[in-house]
């Protein structure tokens, strides 16, 4: 395979030699070749000297590496042979860490297994691809490749779910299917021993948030005998936790009927009948407003203020920032969320609060949390700073990697 090469300008090279995995447009001296839009290209030094090999893009970020090693003959050739070895040390690594029942997994967390751009998330046999570059998902059949002969029976379909995820014009021409094998969804795996019903076709994301896995296992040391309010609740994950581990009652709220049918599925998966659980279809604002006016003002026709207050808070949104020209937004948007869940917390009980938006940094959000409490008027303690699991690993020279951040929070 013959690469276009990239030679940077004197003095920009740092980033890469320290195994930052993208080169942007700016540190770019000059060309060899003519690379468009998904090739692999080589990257050099001003000198001459061998950098890496990645994808290229026309535009901020102009390369996205996915190789820093050299072969004696030269430059890594990105076939089914290079990423079966890839994929065979990523995953003797998920050997390690995944429990042993659970069979839902994050194969491949883009860079930080080395794989910039690509993330594969495996559902009881079924690898569900998400390419975020043009160069990543033209690979995609070679990738496919590389999985059954590391997957081997363990695989039994390979499914591409990257139109929503790449590049708009590019993505446009793009439809999500099969690469290999097809299973009916929804489809059951297990979750450390929990049942859910995962639908990639029509889910958000690749089906299911593989990211919680950790957290929700921690709420159920908090939820037996609670009453827990699930905020953002999506598919119910932490509401079959908290259920699970002997909750009273939980409350799941979601704005989207749909993820409410989700939830009710998947507590319908795990009880024969699960009377201590109630789904509301409403916007979480609204819905944490309307109970705090009936707690702050209650009637004869309201329920008490014992009953409108919960002992655990669950309050897990969406990226409210998608850029930096966002992020001053999100910030106030997290504060009055945070600050309206507060009051919704009895006295000695518990908030999990989480943002996966990646331009508001753990610092930040630790500080809006702050604001937040002030608003509220609480006493809070920290009993847990909360990321991601270990199956998506975030690269020492890559932090941009660790979106989630998350707080256990003990409110007197």
């Amino acid at each position: 395979m013959s690469s276009s090469k990239i030679y940077l300008q004197n003095g920009r090279d740092e980033a890469v030699r320290r195994f930052h995995p993208w080169v942007f447009s700016g540190a770019i001296g000059r060309y060899e070749g003519n690379p468009q839009d998904g090739d692999v290209v080589e990257v050099y030094d001003r000198k001459g000297h061998y950098l890496a090999t990645g994808h290229y893009h026309d535009g901020s970020i102009a390369v996205r590496i996915f190789s820093f090693a050299a072969t004696e003959e030269g430059p890594v050739t990105p076939d089914v042979d290079y990423w079966t070895r890839k994929l065979t040390g990523i995953r003797s690594v998920r050997q390690a860490i995944i429990p042993a029942d659970t069979n839902c997994y994050r194969l491949v967390h883009g860079e930080g297994d080395g794989c910039t751009g690509l993330i594969i998330d495996v559902y009881n046999g079924v690898a569900v691809v998400q390419a975020h570059s043009i160069g990543m998902h033209r690979e995609r059949q070679l990738i496919t490749d590389a999985l059954k002969q590391v997957l081997g029976d363990e695989l039994t379909a390979v499914y591409d779910k990257s139109a929503e995820t790449l590049p708009e014009q590019y993505g446009q021409t793009v439809q999500n299917g099969y690469l290999f094998g097809r299973v009916e969804t929804p489809h059951p795996v297990l979750e450390n021993g929990h049942t859910f019903m995962v639908d990639w076709i029509t889910g958000q994301k690749t089906g299911f948030f593989l990211d919680q896995r950790d957290n929700r296992y921690l709420l159920s040391r908090y939820a037996k005998g609670k009453k827990v309010l699930n905020a953002f609740c999506y598919s119910g994950g932490f509401s079959i936790y908290a259920l699970k581990a002997g909750a009273r009652a939980v409350h799941s709220v979601d704005v989207s009927q749909k993820a409410i049918e989700l939830t009710n599925r998947n507590v319908a998966a795990n009880f024969d009948q699960a009377d201590a659980h109630d789904s509301y279809a409403d916007d979480v604002m609204h819905f944490l407003k309307a109970r705090t006016r009936a707690y702050e003002t209650p009637d004869e026709d309201e329920p008490s203020a014992e009953d409108e207050q919960y002992d655990v808070v669950i309050l897990d949104p969406p990226a409210y920032a998608k850029s930096l020209s966002a992020r001053h937004r999100a910030v106030q948007g997290y504060k009055r969320l945070n600050a309206e869940g507060l009051r919704r917390v009895a006295k000695g009980g518990i908030l999990f609060t989480f943002s996966c938006s990646q331009v508001v940094d753990r610092e930040l959000f630790y500080n809006t949390i702050v604001a937040a409490a002030i608003e509220a008027g609480r006493q809070v303690r920290v009993l847990h700073h909360l990321s991601q699991p270990a199956d998506h690993p975030v690269s020492l020279f890559h932090p941009e990697g660790g979106y989630l951040k998350g707080l256990v929070l003990w409110v007197e």
